[in-house]
Formats: structure tokens, sequence, C-alpha cells
């Protein structure tokens, strides 16, 4: 399994309405992580085999997916990204919650429990 890339409308039926946001409601069956990032970035780079390790590890758990923030701006827009990679940690019941730059599979692996399980 690996990370999957949502396109806007995709977004808006499989996480969150972005014209929305203010009264966050996930549409998520379990909780997600969802990566903004760009083709471009090398930290990006870097963090994409992490978090498709993430993906088949949390198969089932955890829904992993990617945003490319040239091609979905409004997206991006939407969350305030400034810088990427951004990291979208979003639990079930609760608001999510942001962290900016890339990180390790343990860091990750943290998040994730901490965050998100």
């Amino acid at each position: 399994m690996k990370a999957k890339h949502l396109n806007f409308d995709e977004f808006a039926t499989s996480v969150a309405n972005p014209h929305n946001l203010s009264n966050w409601e996930f549409l998520g069956d379990k909780p997600a992580i969802v990566d903004f990032y760009a083709s471009w970035c090398g930290p990006c780079k870097m963090l994409a085999p992490v978090l498709d390790d993430v993906a088949s590890e949390y198969d089932g758990k955890v829904d992993v997916y990617k945003i490319d923030v040239d091609k979905e701006p409004a997206l991006a827009n939407a969350f305030k990204v400034r810088s990427i990679p951004t990291l979208l940690f979003i639990p079930r019941e609760k608001l999510p919650v942001i962290s900016r730059g890339a990180m390790s599979k343990s860091d990750l692996v943290e998040a994730i429990n901490t965050h998100l399980l």
C-alpha cells in the first residue's frame, strides 16, 4: 500500500470540505495523514518512501494521502501551507494537528501514536 494522491474534489469527498474548514468535519472512517508536497522539493522526496512505508504498515488503521501543492494550490491555501513538506495529522474526532518539515520514520510513528491512535 502506498500513499494515495488526492485532488481537490477527492479531498472534499474523502477528508473534509475545504470550503468550510472553520466548521471542521472529518469525513474519513479512520485517522489520516495528509502530506502537502511538491515534486521538486528535496525534503519531500526524502519523506515520500517513509510515508509509503507507513501507509503499508498502518494499512487499515490510518489513511495516508498526498497533495501536490503545485497542482492543488487551493487546498494548500485553505490550510495555510507556506512551507513543504507540511503534514496534517487528522484524528477521527479531534481537530487536525499540523507539522512542518520532513520527519524521520521514528518521529512519524511517534506522531501517529500520539495524535492518531
